[in-house]
C-alpha cells in the first residue's frame, strides 16, 4: 500500500458560482491529519483519518450544505421578488406607455383636424379667388365697348370743319372717360396679377399643410397600431435596434412649433385672401360707380351741347328766313330800279338831243346860259 497522506478535496460552492454571487465563501481549512502512532506498520496498515476527523469533516459538510441551502432560499426569494417587481414595473411602464400613446393620439388627432380645417379653408379661398379672377377678366372685357364708343366719338368730332372744331365740354368729358377707362383697365390687370400671386401662395401653403397632414396621418396609424399591441399580440417581435436614438429627431416642442408655424402661415394667407377679396369687391363697386358717373357726365355734356346746337340752329333758321325775305325784297327793288332806268331813257334822249342842237349855235350864240346848265 502507498504511504501518501489522504486529504479531503477543496470545497467548491457550485450554487453561488451559478448565480454569479460575488461573495465567495472562504475555502475550508484543510485539516492535515497527523500521523497516528501506528502509521508505520507493516502489511495492510496505512495513514488514515480518525473517526473524530471523519465526524468533524461530516459536520463541516452538513453545515456548509445548510448554509448553501439557506443562501439558495434567499436567492430564490430575491429572484421571486425581483421577478415580481420587474413584472409589475414592466406592466406599469407598459400601461404608462399605452396611456401616453393615447394622449399622443389625441394630440395628433387635434392637430390633424386643425390642418384639415385650414386645408379646406385654403381650398375654398383658392376657388373663390379663381371665380373672382374670372369676374375681373369679364369686367376687363366689358370696358372695351365704352372705350371703343368714347374713342370713336373723339375721332368723329375731330373731323368737324371750321369753327365747329372746338374743344367743348363734351370733348373734355370724353377725354376724361377715355383716361378713366384706361386707368381702370390697368388697375384690373394689376389686380388680376395680385390674385394669381395670392392663388400661388395659397396653393403653396395648402401643399405644406397637406404634407404635414399626411405625415400626421401616417404617424397616427403607427401610434394607433403601437397602442393596440399587447403581450398577447401575435404580430410583435423583437427589434434590438429600435431603442437606438435616430438622427434628426424632433422634440415635442419643435414638433408642435412646426405645425403651429404651418398653421400660422396658412392663417396669414387666409387673412390676405380675405383682405384681397374685400378689396376687389370694393374696387369693382367703385369702378362701376365711376364709370356710371362719367357716363352720366358725358350724356349731360352731350345734352347741353345738343341744346346749344339746337338753339343756334333755330336762330340761324330764323335769320335765314329773314335773309331770304330781304333777298326777295332787294330783288324786287332791283327790278323796280331797272324799270325806272328804262323809263329814263326817253328823257335822256331828249336832253341829249337838245344839248346837241344847242351845240350847233354859231359864234357868240354858243353861250353857256341857264338852259345849257
Amino acid at each position: 500500500m502507498s504511504s501518501d497522506i489522504i486529504v479531503s478535496p477543496p470545497y467548491y460552492d457550485s450554487i453561488a458560482a451559478a448565480q454569479g454571487d460575488q461573495e465567495k465563501s472562504p475555502p475550508l481549512e484543510q485539516d492535515i491529519p497527523q500521523l497516528s502512532s501506528g502509521s508505520v506498520t507493516a502489511g495492510y496498515r496505512s495513514a488514515k483519518y480518525s473517526p473524530a476527523e471523519w465526524f468533524s469533516n461530516y459536520q463541516t459538510i452538513l453545515e456548509q450544505a445548510g448554509t448553501n441551502h439557506h443562501k439558495a432560499q434567499n436567492i430564490k426569494q430575491k429572484s421571486r421578488t425581483l421577478s415580481q417587481d420587474t413584472e409589475a414595473a414592466a406592466l406599469k411602464t407598459q400601461a404608462e406607455g399605452t396611456r401616453l400613446l393615447g394622449e399622443r393620439l389625441q394630440e395628433i388627432h387635434y392637430w390633424k383636424s386643425e390642418l384639415q380645417r385650414h386645408i379646406e379653408h385654403l381650398q375654398a379661398d383658392t376657388e373663390s379667388l379663381l371665380m373672382l379672377k374670372k369676374r375681373l377678366e369679364r369686367s376687363l372685357d366689358s370696358t372695351e365697348t365704352p372705350y371703343a364708343i368714347a374713342t370713336d366719338n373723339l375721332t368723329c368730332r375731330a373731323r368737324r370743319l371750321g369753327a365747329e372744331l372746338v374743344r367743348d365740354i363734351v370733348e373734355e368729358e370724353l377725354v376724361k372717360e377715355v383716361d378713366l377707362i384706361r386707368s381702370i383697365q390697368a388697375l384690373l390687370e394689376k389686380t388680376a396679377a395680385q390674385i394669381v400671386a395670392q392663388i400661388k401662395r395659397n396653393r403653396e401653403a395648402q401643399q405644406t399643410l397637406e404634407m404635414d397632414w399626411s405625415d400626421k396621418c401616417q404617424a397616427y396609424s403607427f401610434d394607433d397600431g403601437s397602442g393596440r399591441h399587447s403581450n398577447m399580440s401575435p404580430d410583435t417581435q423583437q427589434h434590438p435596434s429600435s431603442a437606438t436614438m435616430q438622427e434628426q429627431v424632433s422634440t415635442p416642442s419643435s414638433w408642435t412649433q412646426f405645425t403651429q408655424d404651418n398653421l400660422s402661415k396658412a392663417m396669414q394667407e387666409e387673412q390676405a385672401t380675405n383682405n384681397l377679396r374685400m378689396l376687389v369687391e370694393q374696387m369693382l363697386q367703385d369702378i362701376t360707380d365711376d364709370l356710371r358717373v362719367q357716363c352720366t357726365r358725358v350724356d349731360r355734356a352731350f345734352s347741353l351741347r345738343c341744346e346749344d346746337l339746337i338753339e343756334a340752329k333755330t336762330q340761324l333758321e330764323m335769320k335765314l328766313v329773314q335773309t331770304l325775305e330781304q333777298i326777295g325784297s332787294q330783288e324786287r327793288n332791283i327790278e323796280a330800279l331797272q324799270q325806272a332806268i328804262h323809263n329814263k331813257e326817253a328823257p335822256l334822249r331828249v336832253a341829249q338831243s337838245r344839248l346837241y342842237l344847242r351845240s350847233l349855235r354859231p359864234n357868240m350864240e354858243l353861250c353857256r346860259d341857264q338852259p345849257q346848265l
